[in-house]
């Protein structure tokens, strides 16, 4: 078994796009300490397609929001492209999210009083992106993958779950991120729409490049990516240490 140094040393020479050194968190519960994460390490190489899976409580929901800036770690480090997440402020931290992640959830997230389509160009708008030829022919080509091109003036209370989870995902491809996560982007989608969305996760990664990191308690959808790591009370198992996991493969 290879040292955590030397585990370490490895990634950061290939390149890791994401990478967790021994990261860990707690949650105080009125008198009751839960260890969300205990010492989380992982590397995630740039333009991979990873998969995390493990049941209810495992952690990776709190993993993802560490990853993605959007919570702290109580210690340990994050690097994203290789800059220390956990090291920079607030306002360097929001502007590295905009620059590089985009960010897929379960509920959607959608703003109710804007059109699918000002969904979409507010997150262009925040990032302060162009609107060139190039870019333009780029969302019109996400929209007809999606298949949201006819849908773009109806606001979020007009689509279906699945029409508002495609809305959703143009909203993090339009702007080309170089890291895409998306936590349990299938949870509340039948089984055509979960398809749709993982093609195009799938493609995204293939055709652009992205890293994409999906959380997800879905064995089948987990098969999407290149590599599945496995989650159990707050740290990474083998496979067989996943009892959702040893199910399926029985």
């Amino acid at each position: 078994m290879p040292s955590a140094e030397c585990f370490r040393v490895r990634s950061e020479i290939r390149m890791a796009m994401i990478q967790a050194d021994n990261v860990c968190k707690t949650y105080h519960i009125g008198k009751v300490e839960v260890r969300a994460l205990r010492g989380v390490s992982l590397a995630v190489e740039k333009g991979e397609f990873v998969s995390i899976v493990g049941p209810s409580g495992s952690g990776k929901s709190t993993l993802f929001y560490i990853l993605g800036g959007l919570t702290y770690a109580d210690s340990g480090r994050v690097l994203i492209d290789g800059v220390d997440f956990s090291a920079l402020s607030d306002a360097s931290r929001t502007r590295m999210r905009r620059a590089k992640i985009g960010f897929i959830f379960q509920k959607f997230n959608l703003l109710p009083t804007l059109t699918a389509e000002g969904n979409i160009a507010i997150a262009r708008d925040i990032a302060g992106e162009s609107n060139g030829a190039r870019e333009r022919e780029y969302i019109a080509h996400i929209f007809r993958l999606l298949g949201i091109g006819h849908r773009l003036a109806h606001h979020p209370a007009e689509l279906s779950g699945g029409e508002q989870q495609r809305v959703a995902l143009a909203r993090a491809l339009v702007n080309q991120p170089a890291i895409v996560l998306a936590d349990e982007p299938t949870g509340n989608l039948d089984s055509e729409n979960s398809e749709i969305v993982l093609r195009m996760l799938r493609q995204s990664n293939t055709e652009l490049g992205q890293t994409v990191l999906m959380i997800t308690h879905n064995p089948q959808a987990a098969e999407y990516g290149d590599r599945i790591i496995h989650m159990r009370d707050g740290a990474i198992v083998p496979p067989e240490k996943d009892p959702q996991w040893s199910h399926v493969r029985d």
